[in-house]
């Protein structure tokens, strides 16, 4: 009878404590925000490599938001970005978004950089200002064939 106390217990603090980490997780995907209370913005790059749904959009290093589509426009061949951010962070008409990478062999995440504006952008709206990823082995290339220097 002992035996089966013990075991209740100890199964009981192993449901509380993965009950504990499913609640962390959720709040560390969803900026504890619940999700609900976010706007969308669209950008438009040249090249999105290494973006993917579900990639941070960042500003000053802090999430503020994911990417929630990518799509390909079939007659301008650029990529198109669905953002998702915070609605308690509005972004002036100004700003620029960057794809950015996390180091050498880091992933790649969307850098949104604010401007100086006193228009905001509203949901729905389109971000003017792209700046598309720089590939590590383009650059590579060019360095070790000396193709870019002027």
């Amino acid at each position: 009878m002992a035996n089966s106390v013990t075991e209740t217990l100890l199964g009981a603090a192993v449901l509380v404590t993965a009950a504990g980490f499913a609640i962390y997780a959720n709040q560390v995907a969803g900026d504890g925000n619940g999700g609900n209370d976010r706007y969308a913005l669209v950008a438009k790059f040249s090249s999105v490599e290494g973006v993917s749904t579900g990639t941070d959009v960042r500003m000053a290093g802090v999430k503020i938001g994911t990417v929630t589509g990518l799509t390909l426009n079939p007659e301008t061949y650029q990529a198109e970005l669905d953002l998702s951010i915070r609605e308690d962070i509005k972004i002036p008409d100004d700003s620029e978004v960057v794809v950015a990478s996390e180091g050498l062999l880091g992933g790649s995440f969307v850098q949104l950089s604010p401007g100086g504006s006193e228009f905001m952008l509203a949901a729905g709206d389109e971000v003017l200002y792209t700046q598309s990823s720089v590939s590590f082995l383009d650059l590579m290339v060019k360095f070790a064939t000396g193709n870019g220097e002027d």
